[in-house]
């Protein structure tokens, strides 16, 4: 019977009691549900540790490898700020930043920290043994590069403080992003361990390929520092051949430069000193150009005694502060031969590009030039195909990849170049020093050194005798050419001749018959008093 609440008394069976107890008050569960397209793979851990790809287990918790990563980008941030005054000190010295080599390696060893602070950072959360073995050889190998630099006397002296300073600090952050990565690869494996309750030895697609990424550009870098390297140590054995002359400080004890001279000064019978024939270099080093016809002259007795340098940056002189423009070559030279003891008066030698120097130091020494001998010369009107910004960036291109000898090693290594050819001969234009100067050269050629060599035109004492020996080639194929040569038999009121040889290069002394011309109108200017 039915209460009056609808209950049953004790005892009453229940109608259509079917049902076993409690299945009335059951929800149905997601467990009880089929397999379908939502169903989780995994299902939620209930033993209190995240899961390994939660965003929470990273090894960032850790203060200590928080810290490494500011550090990080504390070193970077110097290492850009050195970077971009190195840049800058290529084109414009600052005080006391002054090297006397090219500047171009010190720059390099910078652009090569740069780089490695900037994969440290952005694989800083991804540490892997490829990565740590690779930092370590690159630091390594750094450290035999710093080596070098400081115990070979001459790469020391050239590379300076600012050198030694950049390649020591590649090292160091090379060792410190060793450290770094075995400090977060550490700090990983605590937070895993803490947070998971195991060491998560699988790694995601992101994760390998961040790691590949991060090894091939290691393995760049280790092999562009192993270039670096076989570069420094051909410096080092070009840094044993002794000059034939001597090197002397100027400028405020700057740079050095290189002069030798040949002979013993002569007098004639009126016991006047005979002129000093003084070479002045065209585009390459005196060594391996003019050299041989001039030393011919003198062992044939047409000249008795001579005297040649090498301009800031070719061969065994240093590279001068930048700017650095012709006039201040000429004054560099004046205080070497003033210290070398050498006296005037001067027949002044040149060819190509070398003559705006010697009409500058012509201009600058009057009463002291006994004749200028002008071998197809350059006209002040041309000095804008020389500083044309083109051939500037060329230059700086070639410069700024120089120290990694992609044309000297080739040259060295299955070519037979020696050090003779490296450092003055054939090989020589492939230096850095050499570069940098032509660098310099390219910079102020439309400025100062044009205003420089107009204003000499003018102060050019006008009773010096003259001789101007041009190529019959480049005349026939440049008009403009041979109206300028022309015009340069006009600098002084005493030509005494205009030779034009025959099939004859821009080099005129390559043909026999420009050596006999040559020969020739030197031994009548040395002879003119």
């Amino acid at each position: 019977m039915v209460s009056l609440w609808g209950s049953k008394k004790a005892g009453e069976p229940q109608e259509n009691d079917d049902t076993p107890s409690g299945e009335h008050s059951r929800q149905p569960s997601h467990l009880d549900r089929e397999p379908d397209e939502r169903t989780r793979l995994l299902q939620p851990r209930n033993d209190g540790y995240l899961d390994p790809d939660d965003p929470a287990v990273t090894p960032f918790n850790l203060w200590s490898v928080r810290a490494l990563r500011y550090l990080c980008v504390l070193f970077m941030a110097i290492t850009f700020l050195w970077w971009v005054l190195l840049l800058v000190s290529i084109f414009v010295s600052p005080p006391m930043m002054h090297s006397r080599g090219s500047g171009f390696f010190d720059f390099s060893y910078t652009t090569l920290t740069l780089g490695n602070l900037l994969i440290a950072l952005l694989f800083f959360a991804t540490p892997s043994k490829a990565m740590e073995v690779s930092s370590l050889v690159l630091a390594g190998i750094l450290l035999i590069d710093a080596i070098i630099v400081v115990s070979v006397q001459r790469l020391r002296s050239e590379e300076g403080w600012v050198g030694i300073a950049s390649v020591v600090w590649a090292t160091l952050i090379a060792l410190y992003n060793v450290m770094t990565d075995r400090v977060v690869a550490w700090g990983k494996k605590e937070e895993e361990e803490r947070l998971t309750g195991r060491e998560e030895t699988r790694r995601t697609l992101r994760e390998w390929c961040a790691i590949l990424t991060a090894t091939v550009i290691m393995v760049i870098m280790v092999v562009i520092v192993v270039l670096l390297t076989a570069t420094l140590i051909l410096r080092s054995r070009d840094a044993s051949l002794k000059p034939p002359g001597e090197r002397y400080f100027v400028d405020g004890d700057k740079y050095k430069l290189h002069l030798a001279c040949v002979g013993n000064a002569t007098y004639n019978d009126r016991g006047e000193r005979q002129p000093t024939v003084l070479v002045e270099a065209g585009d390459y080093t005196v060594e391996d150009s003019m050299l041989d016809w001039v030393h011919n002259s003198y062992q044939n007795g047409t000249i008795g005694h001579y005297c040649y340098y090498d301009r800031p940056g070719f061969a065994w002189s240093d590279n001068a502060p930048s700017p650095h423009s012709a006039g201040m070559t000429s004054s560099a030279l004046s205080e070497t031969l003033k210290r070398a003891g050498e006296e005037p008066p001067w027949v002044i030698v040149s060819a190509g590009i070398g003559s705006i120097y010697s009409r500058i130091f012509s201009s600058i020494h009057p009463g002291q030039i006994s004749g200028l001998l002008l071998i197809d010369p350059l006209h002040e009107d041309l000095l804008d195909r020389v500083g044309n910004p083109g051939r500037g960036f060329v230059l700086w291109a070639r410069g700024i990849i120089s120290p990694l000898g992609y044309e000297r090693l080739p040259a060295a290594i299955f070519m037979g170049r020696t050090r003779e050819d490296r450092v003055y001969g054939r090989s020589a234009y492939q230096a850095g020093k050499f570069i940098k100067a032509k660098l310099q050269e390219n910079l102020v050629a439309s400025s100062l050194t044009k205003n420089e060599v107009t204003q000499a035109r003018v102060i050019q004492q006008s009773n010096v005798p003259l001789v101007v020996v041009s190529s019959d080639a480049e005349i026939r194929k440049d008009s403009e050419w041979q109206r300028k040569q022309e015009d340069l038999t006009t600098i002084t009121d005493k030509l005494l001749a205009w030779d034009i040889v025959k099939k004859a290069p821009h080099e005129v002394w390559r043909t026999q018959e420009g050596r006999e011309v040559l020969e020739k109108r030197l031994g009548r200017l040395v002879q003119v008093q």
